[in-house]
């Protein structure tokens, strides 16, 4: 050892030799630094190779067009939009003029130059009958074949369409139709047969579940054939792919979008222009959807903490593993002393130690990444619903997880070697053990870093809203907990005096050697600690989540709302719902249907109006009045006001809780869905019994003459127009009587009952909407799952809603941090058991020889690790609390604040303001405390051996 080559070389060959004779202890060390760098790299490799080219995501939109052109739906107005074709605005800002905003179609066709070469690619919908019944499915119309749609989709079996009959299908939906290429396919209402002549996937959208023909093969017939039999057509939208020689440039797309139209073009997404050259980055009023600085900032700060407490956490789990090393390697390292070598030369060897495991860790966890993420890449592809681009490698940047690695080896070592070097040539070579005292530099250290990040994450937590200072200060203060672990290990020994012996003993050896004891306690209020607060915060929040809990209808009610197609399938969805689910009673409901009978809700299509409730000029809120001049009416107001009209004025409360969402607010039933609504009111039934309607909602009764007015919208454009033109609304008022229930009762957010007869008395049209339902208990999860798969064969959109109370959604969590802080404190406890073992071996053999029996070795065993894991288990419940109340205590500020910013804009809700309690989860902290400690105990005395080795005699 002459150069600092040689003797490093010596001391890495040392190492690598001592490592392989202990392979227990360096394969523990070796998982635990290559797990981490396993799950970064394989994260960092899927997360590269799934970023997709320029070039690439260009393929899988436009395939081998120059540029594809759409309507902006802004009624032929010029537009403005960025380069990418993503965002776009109105070039004239219609919010400063008070104008509409505009809205609807435009003719594409004549925005395409002269001489392109043009492919259509239009999108609908169809319910197609499957093996299981219905399935509403995007159908695309697309010649998938010709070569300017190459890449949109790729072939994996059979071919795409050549006829008007054939459809090609994508995996996704033969995967749920159970049809396979070669079938037969016909659609709901769709006299036409079409067989199915190849499958397909989209590289981008693996889970689509979508059908390929030929262009006006499906859409346009089908349109036709449901529209005859009173249904409303489906929406259809078509982009237009374009083929033009020279391209799309810059100024070709600005010439476009002055005739409403948005262009992606291929030669413009490649080299895009300079940001002065957009003039939609010059509006003032847009924002760019890109990442801030300030965010990624904090990212990059929240990604450190993490990664930091990580690395602390190995490091403390794996330095007493190297110290157990050096410990039973003292002999040799004496040696090296006694022949010359010096301290420095100890720690080399020590930490070395760390080199070659780090070097080990890094070489095995990548490798083993790259291996699991090629070979597990279609799995990982369906899982992210996308092909990969390619299976990309950055060098540098797995370099620089390995780099983690290695670094992580060298500090776990760094205390084990400093140790190591200290001890004489003559402890070494005897075994003696010496006296150590520990440092009175590091819990000053550690009192002023607990301070410190205890005043952060208090300022965080009562004077800002940032939850990153609240978490950064409790990271500080837990670093300086675990500075202060030695000196808070010498307080628990002096409780030693009241336990047994065997107890007794293994605290006093615990505090005897804090050096061994202290990294494992530490590594163990670490893992404590970050459970603890993930753990308060969950239940924190879940018993929030349970105050603010707002069911949406009485428990165990049942309610089924079919609103497509002109409820359709209304009658089959209720008997299913009385067929599967334990029904106590049901009660059919309606709704009010305006134009033709196949409408959906809310109007929309040829021949489909709506309804709306009107709301009488007496009863508007001030803040919701229309103004003639379009302003906007809150502006009238300061805050305080608009906080006092929203709080105190009946007529801007909204109604309480929540519900199922039903058009108008309004049910077509009869009396019998009172008690499924759990409303009590004597009045209410007699009024339905009159030909009366139960309202609800006192601004919407008439208090003049007790009449609700219904509005029968039959021409929705012209109301609109209307709407937005600041006149009189057109459609028929129909008056009906009304009966406003006293008081604010619970109504599920139905806001009015009508019962059929006096709809229809008032002339009103109705169609089937579905029903509610109470049942004798909570349907099982077997008979949820038929109901859905019978629902699922109508192939309807159904609205179903079970209420079941509260469920909470965070004990799966709590379990599952409560196991792993169990794993964590029993590995740190049997890691200083195993380096108390080898640092008490003299001791057992003392008590064996003075008669104590073989069971005191496991005995003291057991008690050793249980004392460790004690230790480390109340330190860290104590620290995980406090982060806990923290960020609880800003979430409160924020929330706060958010509420009474929307009371003083006049948005605020009539349900008070937001509940955020402090929980403590007393299950998990018993777990921990009790369960945990003694399971460690138990554990270590079970696998130690009753008698020791045989072991020759020291010569002094």
């Amino acid at each position: 050892m002459t150069t600092w080559f040689h003797s490093w070389r010596a001391a890495v060959r040392i190492a690598r030799r001592d490592a392989w004779r202990s392979k227990g202890r360096s394969f523990l060390v070796l998982a635990m630094i290559a797990l981490p760098i396993l799950g970064v790299s394989a994260f960092q490799l899927t997360i590269r190779s799934s970023e997709l080219s320029a070039e690439q995501r260009l393929e899988r939109s436009i395939g081998a067009a120059d540029a594809q052109l759409t309507d902006a739906q802004m009624d032929g107005v010029p537009v403005l939009q960025d380069p990418q074709g993503e965002q776009n605005t109105p070039v004239e800002d219609f919010t400063k003029s008070n104008k509409p905003w505009p809205s609807g179609p435009t003719d594409v066709t004549k925005a395409i130059p002269a001489g392109s070469t043009v492919l259509t690619d239009s999108h609908g919908g169809a319910k197609l009958t499957t093996v299981h019944g219905l399935l509403q499915t995007q159908v695309r119309e697309l010649k998938a074949a010709d070569p300017m749609a190459r890449g949109i989709m790729t072939l994996t079996e059979g071919r795409f369409p050549e006829k008007d009959d054939e459809l090609a299908a994508s995996t996704a939906f033969l995967k749920s139709s159970g049809l396979t290429v070669g079938s037969a396919l016909t659609a709901r209402g769709f006299d036409r047969e079409y067989r199915i002549t190849g499958a397909y996937e989209l590289p981008s959208d693996l889970k689509t579940e979508e059908v390929n023909a030929l262009p006006g093969a499906f859409l346009a017939p089908y349109a036709a054939a449901v529209e005859k039999a009173g249904l409303p057509k489906p929406d259809v939208s078509t982009t237009y792919l374009v083929t033009k020689s020279g391209g799309f440039t810059w100024n070709m797309v600005q010439e476009i979008n002055k005739k409403g139209v948005l262009v992606v073009s291929r030669a413009v997404t490649l080299d895009p222009p300079a940001d002065s050259e957009v003039p939609l980055y010059q509006r003032d009023d847009f924002h760019r959807y890109e990442d801030s600085a300030a965010g990624n900032a904090a990212a990059l700060a929240a990604v450190a903490t993490v990664v930091g407490l990580a690395m602390l956490e190995i490091c403390l789990l794996a330095g007493p593993a190297f110290a157990v090393g050096a410990r039973r390697s003292r002999r040799q390292l004496g040696l090296v002393g006694a022949n010359g070598g010096n301290r420095s030369h100890i720690r080399a060897i020590v930490l070395s130690g760390g080199l070659v495991i780090g070097v080990a860790a890094a070489l095995v966890g990548t490798a083993l990444a790259l291996l699991l993420t090629f070979a597990l890449r279609p799995l990982l592809e369906e899982y992210m619903g996308a092909r990969f681009g390619g299976f990309t490698i950055r060098p540098l940047e797995l370099l620089g997880i390995a780099g983690l690695a290695v670094l992580t080896g060298l500090l776990s070592a760094i205390v084990p070697a400093v140790t190591a070097s200290r001890q004489t040539v003559l402890a070494s070579l005897t075994g003696r053990r010496g006296v150590r005292r520990s440092s009175r530099v590091l819990p000053v250290l550690g009192l002023i870093a607990v301070a410190l990040g205890a005043t952060i994450a208090l300022y965080g937590s009562l004077f800002t809203e940032q939850f990153l200072i609240v978490a950064g200060g409790s990271a500080i203060a837990e670093l300086g907990v675990v500075a202060l672990t030695p000196a808070l290990v010498g307080l628990f020994g002096r409780s030693g005096r009241w336990l047994p012996l065997s107890p007794r003993l293994a605290l006093r050896d615990a505090v005897r050697n804090r050096g061994r004891t202290a990294p494992a306690v530490a590594a163990v209020l670490a893992a404590v600690a970050g459970t603890v607060a993930v753990s308060t915060y969950a239940a924190s929040g879940d018993a929030g989540d349970r105050a603010e809990y707002q069911p949406k209808l009485p428990y165990g009610a049942v309610a089924a709302i079919v609103t497509e197609e002109g409820g359709r399938d209304a009658p089959a969805v209720r008997e299913a719902v009385q067929r599967f689910f334990p029904v106590d009673s049901r009660v059919d409901v309606s709704r009010i249907a305006v134009g033709k009978p196949g409408c959906d809700s809310w109007g929309g299509g040829q021949g489909c109006g709506r309804f709306e409730v009107v709301t009488p000029k007496a009863n508007e809120c001030p803040f919701w009045v229309q103004m003639p001049d379009g302003s906007d009416p809150s502006e009238r107001f300061t805050p305080a006001q608009r906080t006092k009209l929203r709080q105190d004025d009946w007529r801007c409360q909204g109604m309480r809780g929540e519900g199922v969402y039903v058009e108008g607010g309004m049910l077509i039933a009869d009396a019998p869905i009172l008690k499924v609504l759990g409303i009590t009111d004597p009045g209410a039934a007699k009024a339905l019994a009159e030909g009366k309607l139960v309202s609800f909602s006192a601004p919407q009764v008439d208090r003049t003459n007790n009449t609700v007015g219904v509005r029968l919208i039959t021409d929705t454009a012209a109301y609109d127009k209307a709407s937005q033109d600041n006149k009189p609304l057109p459609g028929e008022i129909k008056s009906l009587p009304a009966y406003q229930v006293p008081g604010e009762p619970l109504s599920y957010g139905v806001q009015s009952i009508l019962t059929p007869a006096a709809a229809k008395a008032a002339g009103l049209t109705t169609t089937p909407m579905g029903a509610y339902f109470t049942t004798d208990r909570l349907p099982s999860t077997e008979q949820r799952q038929k109901l859905d798969g019978e629902i699922a064969k109508l192939g309807s959109q159904v609205d179903l809603t079970l209420e079941e109370g509260y469920v909470s959604k965070n004990s799966l969590v709590l379990l599952a941090l409560t196991v792993f802080a169990g794993l964590v404190t029993i590995g740190a406890a049997g890691i200083a058991t195993g380096l108390a073992q080898a640092d008490a071996e003299a001791d057992l053999k003392t008590l064996s020889a003075v008669g104590a029996p073989p069971r005191v070795r496991r005995t003291l065993s057991g008690f050793q690790c249980g004392v460790v894991a004690a230790m480390g288990v109340i330190l860290g419940s104590a620290a995980g609390v406090l982060p806990a109340i923290g960020l609880r205590l800003a979430e409160e500020r924020q929330a706060v604040r958010f509420y009474e910013q929307t009371l003083a804009e006049g948005w605020g809700g009539p349900d008070g303001p937001p509940v955020m309690p402090i929980v403590v989860p007393w299950e998990t902290l018993a777990a921990l405390l009790v369960a945990v400690p003694l399971g460690a105990a138990l554990l270590a005395a079970l696998v130690t051996r009753s008698r020791g080795a045989l072991a020759r005699r020291a010569a002094h």
